[in-house]
């Protein structure tokens, strides 16, 4: 197993445990942010580079789900 796929399978896992708490805390949804940046860097760095594309704008989507959750925290 190369450091790669380690780090890989490291960012995919916290993307899906910052996924699940989401509901619990708007902070989770900022960390499901930062880590879809994290898989974006593994998919280019791994040569998918559709793979890094999809998550790089995933990411983007996070972080306008948590940047409207401070505007209105009943959300």
């Amino acid at each position: 197993m190369t450091l790669l796929t380690i780090y890989g399978a490291s960012v995919v896992t916290l993307m899906m445990i910052f996924y699940a708490l989401e509901q619990k805390s708007s902070w989770f949804t900022l960390a499901f942010g930062i880590s879809c940046i994290g898989s974006a860097i593994y998919g280019f760095l791994a040569g998918t580079w559709p793979f890094g594309i999809v998550e790089s704008i995933w990411s983007l989507v996070a972080f306008q789900k948590w940047y409207s959750m401070l505007d209105n925290p009943e959300k």
